[in-house]
């Protein structure tokens, strides 16, 4: 079966030119055009990747991106004319695995594309020195177990499953507080303190977590 690439662009032509270039490289495409649209098509369709502009009518496509990773860990490339260090650091702070700035050529966006899917079939290894059982709730590193706490064991499982994707506080803290208690920010540093000391009981040549100054925290496979 064809990988699906959802194309979110209100340019036609920049859209129908992803499109052809996407489809000759073997992908199942699908292009929208406002930004209303993305998310619940997304929830009804569970594409492999999308392709996102981030100057869209009626919502934008940092918004998109933010809603998305509420629900689903589908890989994001985000698409701007605005090449600006902070627009690229917000991007990525919302849950984008890469950027395209424009102008592009029609084969580099194929070519980020096929290497963000690739990246994506990597995680569930973390090349074998990480290793989580989700449903035991129990981590292995270098062959040996990790004691953590429910919390502790989805933050590490949130972060390995995206290797160099930056999460903001927030952002974990909404995955792993479903029931959208109020809980303050800084009890994430408090967990990731803890995970870490456990990490480095284990495995003290390795810095698996790492903090992403005034933004969150990424994970780096070793």
């Amino acid at each position: 079966m064809k990988q699906k690439i959802l194309i979110v662009e209100d340019e036609k032509r920049l859209a129908e030119l992803h499109r052809d270039y996407l489809q000759q490289a073997g992908y199942a495409t699908e292009c929208l055009r406002d930004g209303m649209l993305a998310v619940p098509w997304v929830r009804d369709n569970s594409p492999d990747l999308i392709l996102l502009d981030l100057m869209l009518p009626n919502k934008d496509g940092l918004e998109i991106c933010k809603e998305i990773r509420t629900f689903s860990n589908v890989p994001i490339i985000m698409v701007t004319a605005r090449a600006e260090e902070i627009d690229r650091l917000l991007g990525l702070e919302l849950g984008a695995d890469d950027y395209i700035c424009k102008p592009f050529s029609p084969r580099e966006v194929v070519a980020r594309v096929k290497a963000v899917l690739r990246r994506g079939l990597q995680p569930a290894q973390t090349d074998q020195v990480l290793i989580l059982d989700e449903d035991c709730y129990l981590a292995t590193l270098q062959g040996k177990a990790l004691d953590l706490t429910a919390v502790e064991f989805q933050l590490l499982s949130i972060l390995a499953g995206r290797p160099g994707q930056i999460f903001s506080r927030d952002q974990l803290m909404d995955r792993i507080y479903t029931d959208r208690r109020i809980v303050c920010d800084r009890t994430i540093d408090s967990h990731i303190k803890k995970l870490r000391k456990k990490i480095a009981v284990a495995a003290p040549d390795l810095e698996l977590i790492q903090s992403v100054y005034s933004v969150g925290y990424k994970y780096r496979n070793p």
